[in-house]
């Protein structure tokens, strides 16, 4: 649920919007100063002020997610920097506009510093640029720039010039790394506490719940449930004894998983957060933990402890009492950690990358729900008598985790394979891999397919066999996903759609002549995309000129790989056949990315009319376009325009512009409104020709 806050946030952005003359939004406005702290030193203030509502980013963010605050000085042979730039402290909160990252900000002010050392007796000059960006829970800016220029005076003492004169800009936040932008996700901005969190946790929760009672099932730990219950129910030991010491010996499990996912947070902790989410190393070694989980489930050989560890808790568990049934508690963690150390293992990666919370909730889960039947029947032994006996079937149950588990693993083998782009795990091989596992699983439950440790399976029974009809579903399911169907069940587990190398919509589509080809190969189009199978240009130049030679209006679109309202338009507006069929037929399509970070030629380099500076991204380049033409810096923004019109002016936009601007607006019939009525002005404007 959206709060009535965040409600009438968007309410008031939305109507602001809706103006034809937006307004050129500016949430963080910086000051620069410096002061003196010694003969020769000097101390460079760098003061952002934040307007209610808006995040600024701090110097320290990891990949993949917003641009960090950066500054650039201008090195020369008057002055050298002492250190880095120094900022107050962030506020740290899960930020799921970008990947449920751990992300450091600033709100209402911050004050960066930076210390310099003075080389010279004449008054120095320091130069500079910042380079920031900015979120508030709706929208976020594209990044933007700032020079500063600082006069201080020189030493009144005699100095040494340890410098060589240099111009070569330097780079203050060294570990921050632009992000790569196609990668990031997108989402609304909440922070910690907020309703989305909440459901996070509730859903690991039931996650590792689920999982503790498959642990319960499994051949380490079924059969110890009659012998452990028989250690509460000694001869001559009244009845409320019993039940302290079961109720002690369910909460020593509990106390002994969680305390095991506390160590996992406290070690990991969130600095560590982007390096187990993005980079290859970990990835890829949880893809092989993963891997020898399953082998070990297979039968191939057995995760085991140390036997002294198990032989010197059960000698504890021996001296009866409190003492006692603690320590029975933790030699049957020890003792069912063949079976459980995967699942608990699966569990902590899963929810321990960098976060502090989620591996004890986790661990909580769990625990809970592997304590629960040994608790139970402490407290009500005779219903040990309908228990099912041991036997084959729960090595049954340890071969279909294990299968699951290989299946699984490969998730994390495919984040690794995105982010580098080695091309091993396309969306048909990685779709081809779960088909066979989840169809030699089906095979394994009919008992078509026998392990080292399995019994003989005569017949199968009805619960065995509605598994394997599910599971046989499940592989019906994929199986047209190798043709380009979406899959939207499996979306978050999937690779991109357009890794695959045969979409059969795409071949339709273009068999249909439902994307008329454009006048050329689009420039930066290996990279960058139109959703919905849409064909269109990303330079506006480029879309110009192809819209003039096919006598077509342009609908010109505002964008950013950062923008969570761009993609909400995309999915719930644009995906409206009636908005694609305009698009498609009516208009040519030119997609300006305003956040991009990918350097252009020198031949595309443009110096700004709005600030003078030379802008050598794409990003830079097309969100300079987008302030000086038409006064907005916010995205979404959609404008339709009359290609014959030459924009060299500011006033060049009235006379191109058909009918006025829109922004975020989520009504599709507004939208089919809006487009038809550009396409009824443009013919109108050249009927006659």
């Amino acid at each position: 649920m959206i709060s009535h806050k965040r409600f009438w946030i968007f309410i008031l952005l939305f109507l602001s919007f809706s103006f034809a003359e937006a307004q050129i939004l500016e949430p963080v406005k910086w000051s620069f100063s410096s002061k003196k702290t010694g003969d020769a030193e000097a101390e460079i203030i760098l003061t952002a002020t934040i307007d209610k509502g808006w995040h600024l980013y701090s110097q320290d963010i990891p990949e993949n997610g917003p641009v960090p605050t950066e500054f650039v000085f201008e090195k020369n042979k008057s002055y050298s920097r002492t250190g880095k730039v120094t900022e107050p402290k962030p506020i740290t909160e899960k930020d799921p506009n970008f990947d449920n990252m751990l992300l450091k900000y600033f709100s209402t002010k911050a004050i960066f510093k930076q210390k310099i050392k003075i080389l010279s007796n004449k008054p120095i000059t320091v130069k500079g640029t910042v380079t920031f960006m900015c979120c508030n829970d709706v929208s976020c800016l594209p990044p933007s720039d700032i020079p500063f220029n600082l006069r201080i005076e020189g030493a009144t003492t005699p100095v040494t010039d340890t410098t060589a004169a240099d111009t070569v800009a330097e780079v203050t936040n060294d570990t921050a790394k632009v992000p790569q932008a196609d990668t990031i996700n997108k989402g609304t901005l909440t922070g910690n506490g907020s309703a989305a969190d909440t459901k996070n946790l509730w859903g690991l929760f039931f996650f590792a719940f689920l999982a503790g009672l498959a642990a319960i099932v499994t051949p380490c730990v079924f059969p110890m449930i009659p012998m452990t219950v028989s250690f509460f129910m000694h001869e001559g030991e009244s009845k409320a004894k019993s039940i302290i010491k079961a109720l002690i010996f369910g909460l020593s499990i509990i106390l002994i998983y969680t305390v095991i996912g506390t160590i996992v947070a406290v070690t990991l902790g969130v600095n560590f957060a982007n390096f187990l989410s993005t980079h290859w190393i970990p990835n890829v070694l949880f893809f092989l933990i993963f891997i020898v989980f399953a082998a070990s489930f297979f039968g191939l050989f057995e995760i085991t402890l140390p036997s002294w560890m198990i032989n010197k808790s059960d000698k504890q568990a021996d001296k009866g009492g409190i003492i006692g049934s603690f320590f029975m508690a933790f030699t049957l963690v020890l003792v069912s950690f063949s079976c459980t150390g995967p699942l608990v293992g699966a569990i902590l990666v899963e929810s321990a990358s960098g976060k502090v919370l989620e591996p004890i909730i986790g661990m909580l889960g769990f625990s809970v729900a592997f304590a629960l039947p040994f608790t139970l029947f402490a407290f009500f032994p005779s219903w040990l008598e309908r228990l099912p006996k041991s036997g084959g079937w729960l090595n049954s149950v340890k071969v279909v985790l294990g299968f699951i588990e290989l299946a699984l693993g490969l998730k994390f083998l495919s984040i690794a394979d995105q982010t580098y782009h080695w091309g091993i795990l396309d969306r048909e091989v990685y779709l081809a891999l779960w088909i066979v596992i989840f169809t030699l699983m089906g095979f394994y439950l009919m008992g078509k397919i026998k392990f080292v440790h399995d019994s003989d399976v005569k017949h199968i029974g009805v619960f065995r066999l509605a598994l394997a009809i599910i599971t046989f579903s499940f592989v019906v399911y994929m199986i047209p996903g190798m043709f380009g169907a979406p899959l939207k069940v499996l979306s978050g587990y999937m690779p991109p759609q357009q890794s695959l190398d045969f979409d059969i919509n795409k071949i339709v589509r273009e068999n249909k002549g439902e994307n008329k080809e454009l006048c050329g190969t689009p420039k930066y189009s290996e990279f960058l995309h139109l959703p919905h199978g849409l064909k269109g240009y990303f330079d506006f130049n480029e879309g110009i000129a192809c819209a003039k030679e096919q006598n077509k209006p342009v609908f010109i679109d505002f964008t950013g790989h950062g923008c969570v309202n761009c993609r909400e338009m995309e999915a719930n507006v644009w995906s409206d056949p009636r908005v694609l069929k305009i698009l498609k037929e009516d208009y040519m399509i030119i997609t300006l990315y305003v956040d991009d970070k990918k350097m252009m030629d020198q031949a595309d380099w443009v110096t700004s009319k709005y600030d003078g500076q030379v802008k050598k991204t794409i990003g830079k380049k097309f969100a300079d376009f987008q302030v000086y033409f038409f006064n907005v810096n916010a995205q979404p923004y959609y404008a339709l325009l009359d290609p014959f019109v030459d924009l060299k002016e500011k006033t060049d936009v009235e006379k191109a512009r058909l009918v006025a601007p829109k922004a975020y607006d989520l009504n599709p019939d507004n939208f089919v409104k809006f487009l038809q009525q550009g396409v009824d002005e443009f013919k109108k404007r050249h009927a006659k020709q």
